[in-house]
C-alpha cells in the first residue's frame, strides 16, 4: 500500500526553499514535519532521499585554528605550477634554437618573378624590373649618364591620374590583329609640372602614337593593342609618367644603379614606370633624337610587360634591338657591366665588342616581322 507520506517530496518548479515541501516521517506521529535547514550543516547526518550538500570549501578548511597550508615558492612553487610540462621546456628551446639556426644560415629570398618568357604575347612570365639591379654596383659607362636639358619635377605625391580619351573618337581603338589582346591606360604621377613634358594629353598622345605605329609591338603580328580609359575592367598594364625619387622606391624600380631609369614591374599593377628625368632629356646615345629616345623608352618597355627580356648587339653597325638597354648605351661591353649582377640577364649580354646604332621600334624595316 502506498502511502503519501512516507515519501520525501521536492517540488521541481519551485524558486527556492521558502517554496519547497519537503517532508519525511516523524519518530512520534505520522503527520509530515517540514526538514530544519539545521539537517544542511557540515557533519550533520542525512536522511534518506534528501538532497547533497557539500562545502564550498573542505571542513578542514573551516575548523577554528586550523590554518592553510602554505604554498611552496621559489622553484618549488614553480614545480608545483607547472608540474610534467616543466620538463618539456628545454625540449622546446633547443627546438627553437635549431630552427632560428637554419633561418639564419639561408640566404634571403628576394621577391620576384619568374624569368622572363622567349617571346612576345606568349603570356609567360616577366620580369619584376628591366634595367634596374638587385643591389648596387659601381658602374662607369659614360654614355649611361643623364644628359644636360631641361629642368624637371624630381619629386611627386606618389600616386598617378589616369588621362582620359579624348572624346572626339580619334583615340582608345584597337589596334592590330594579333592573337594576345593588351589593354593599358596612360597615366601621370601627380604633382609634376606640365610644364616640363608638355602635359598629359601630349604625353598620352605620344604613347599611344608610339603603341599604334606599324613599326611597333602590333607590327610584329602577334600582338593588338588598345588604350583605355579605366572605367572597364582593369587593364593589363599602365604606362606611367614618374619623377625620379618616386621610381627608386624599394617598391617600383629601387636604386640599384646610379642612372636614372624607367623600368616594369608586375608587381606594382603592371606598372611600366617611363622615368620623368629621362622623358626631359633622354639618352647620350640617341643625341638630339628626343622623339626617338621617348619611342624607344616606351616600345622597351611595354616589351618587358609582353614578356620579353634584355638583349645584345647581334651585329655591328646594325639597329640595336629594342630590347637592348639603350637607355645607357649601344655597347655590349657597357650593356653587359649592367648585367654582371643581375639574376634576370646574367647571361643576355655578352662583352664582345659589338656596337650597334640606336632604335627605337621592334620592326624597324616595314614588312620585317620578330621571329617567333
Amino acid at each position: 500500500m502506498w502511502h503519501a507520506e512516507r515519501v520525501n517530496r521536492v517540488t521541481q518548479d519551485a524558486p527556492g526553499d521558502e517554496h519547497r515541501a519537503q517532508y519525511a516521517p516523524s519518530s512520534h506521529d505520522s503527520r509530515p514535519v517540514r526538514l530544519s535547514e539545521e539537517r544542511y550543516r557540515p557533519g550533520s547526518r542525512r536522511t534518506g532521499a534528501e538532497p547533497l550538500s557539500a562545502s564550498w570549501e573542505p571542513e578542514l578548511d573551516r575548523k577554528p585554528g586550523r590554518k592553510k597550508p602554505p604554498k611552496p615558492s621559489g622553484l618549488r612553487g614553480f614545480r608545483a605550477a607547472f608540474g610534467w610540462r616543466l620538463y618539456l621546456l628545454p625540449i622546446f628551446l633547443v627546438a627553437t634554437a635549431v630552427v632560428v639556426f637554419n633561418t639564419a644560415r639561408q640566404p634571403a629570398q628576394p621577391i620576384t618573378d619568374t624569368p622572363v618568357a622567349a617571346g612576345v604575347g606568349t603570356g609567360g612570365d616577366d620580369p619584376i624590373v628591366s634595367e634596374q639591379q638587385a643591389a648596387p654596383i659601381d658602374l662607369n659607362i659614360p654614355t649611361a649618364e643623364l644628359p644636360d636639358g631641361g629642368v624637371f619635377t624630381e619629386t611627386g605625391q606618389g600616386s598617378w591620374h589616369i588621362i582620359p580619351l579624348p572624346k572626339d573618337g580619334t583615340s582608345g581603338k584597337k589596334i592590330g590583329n594579333g592573337k594576345h589582346f593588351y589593354r593599358y591606360t596612360v597615366e601621370v604621377e601627380d604633382g609634376i609640372d606640365p610644364g616640363s613634358y608638355a602635359g598629359d594629353d601630349a604625353f598620352a598622345a605620344a604613347v599611344e602614337g608610339t603603341l599604334s605605329d606599324p613599326r611597333g609591338w602590333t607590327g610584329a603580328g602577334d600582338v593588338s593593342l588598345q588604350r583605355v580609359d579605366g572605367s572597364g575592367p582593369a587593364p593589363d598594364f599602365r604606362v606611367r609618367l614618374t619623377t625620379t625619387n618616386t621610381a627608386t622606391r624599394p617598391d617600383l624600380c629601387g636604386y640599384g644603379i646610379k642612372y636614372p631609369t624607367s623600368c616594369y614591374l608586375r608587381a606594382a599593377q603592371h606598372s611600366v614606370i617611363i622615368n620623368l628625368a629621362r622623358w626631359v632629356r633622354g639618352a647620350k646615345a640617341f643625341g638630339p633624337d628626343m622623339t626617338g629616345y621617348r619611342q624607344y623608352a616606351i616600345n622597351h618597355e611595354v616589351g618587358h610587360a609582353l614578356g620579353l627580356g634584355h638583349e645584345g648587339c647581334k651585329v655591328n653597325d646594325a639597329a640595336a634591338p629594342v630590347m637592348m638597354q639603350q637607355t645607357f648605351g649601344v655597347s655590349n661591353n657597357y650593356v653587359a657591366q649592367l648585367n654582371s649582377v643581375d639574376p634576370y640577364n646574367k647571361h643576355a649580354v655578352p662583352a664582345d665588342g659589338k656596337v650597334c646604332r640606336p632604335n627605337s621600334w621592334p620592326v624597324p624595316n616595314l614588312g620585317d616581322r620578330l621571329p617567333n
